[in-house]
């Protein structure tokens, strides 16, 4: 009985290695998009030189590349720190923040994820800051100047997470309170002050209504004064007229004068008349 003849491997073996290139051509490159870089590490240790936009080869099976966002990144800090009059001040601090792609490696080497570098740098450097702005104002200079206080803040921090290849875009703060002992002092401080401005507001009241008063009584004076040098006036002409009725009376050649007021009591202007011309006419 013949033999049938073996067939052949070749296709076998082809598309094996035709498989392998495939793969090997998948695990060879690598694609960084927008937004992202790349840290190549081969046999575990990070290379130099971080990897950005675009498409980067890597040696395949004994490489790997760790992706970094470097897009904005934002997050929620707490702090806590004793002002300069030793009063307990507690915030909360929004940290708008991004990598930098230049340094990416390094931050790989000593910080790894960005779950370290929230907690392990971020935060306590948060915190230093914080402690700095904080001690140079006293907790009321802190509160009524928080502006003042957030730019200090920013110095600090941004000092700070520089080295690390943290760079700092914005922060805001998200809250700040302080002990309720202190709480409990500003509410009595602000129950004195309006206490005191009511006082100072019923002296000025008393003071503009005794200076009325006193324009009141002035007024009645001086139209006392007024009627009184009237009066007088008016009595002495009304004596001039009774004596001369009375000499006219007892045979006197003259005839008296009359005197006559014309107008009203404001604008009136006496004058006299004599009664002989009168009959004559």
């Amino acid at each position: 009985m013949r033999n049938q003849p073996t067939p052949s491997l070749q296709p076998l073996i082809g598309g094996i290695i035709a498989a392998l290139l495939i793969l090997l051509s998948f695990n060879s490159f690598i694609v960084i998009n927008p937004g992202q870089a790349g840290v190549l590490s081969i046999l575990g240790k990070a290379r130099d030189g971080a990897l950005l936009e675009g498409i980067h080869f890597k040696p395949p099976f004994v490489s790997a590349v760790d992706v970094y966002d470097v897009t904005v990144q934002k997050f929620e800090v707490p702090a806590q720190s004793s002002t300069r009059d030793l009063q307990e001040l507690t915030a909360s601090f929004a940290i708008n923040f991004r990598l930098d792609p230049v340094q990416v490696v390094n931050i790989r080497r000593t910080q790894g994820t960005l779950a370290n570098i929230v907690s392990k740098v971020i935060a306590p450097q948060t915190q230093e800051s914080f402690k700095i702005a904080a001690a140079l104002r006293t907790v009321e200079e802190a509160i009524t100047k928080r502006s003042e206080l957030k730019n200090d803040f920013d110095m600090a921090l941004t000092e700070r997470l520089d080295k690390y290849g943290i760079i700092v875009l914005d922060t805001s703060v998200v809250d700040l309170t302080f002990s309720k002992e202190f709480a409990r002092a500003v509410e009595d401080k602000q129950i004195a002050e309006q206490s005191a401005q009511r006082a100072v507001y019923i002296a000025r009241e008393a003071e503009q209504q005794a200076q009325a008063d006193v324009n009141r009584a002035k007024g009645r004076a001086e139209a006392q004064r007024l009627l009184a040098e009237t009066l007088k006036a008016q009595g002495g002409e009304l004596v001039l007229q009774k004596e001369a009725i009375e000499a006219w009376r007892q045979g006197g050649s003259q005839m008296p004068r009359v005197l006559v007021i014309g107008g009203d009591n404001q604008s009136s202007v006496p004058f006299l008349f004599n009664l002989k011309d009168l009959s004559e006419s």
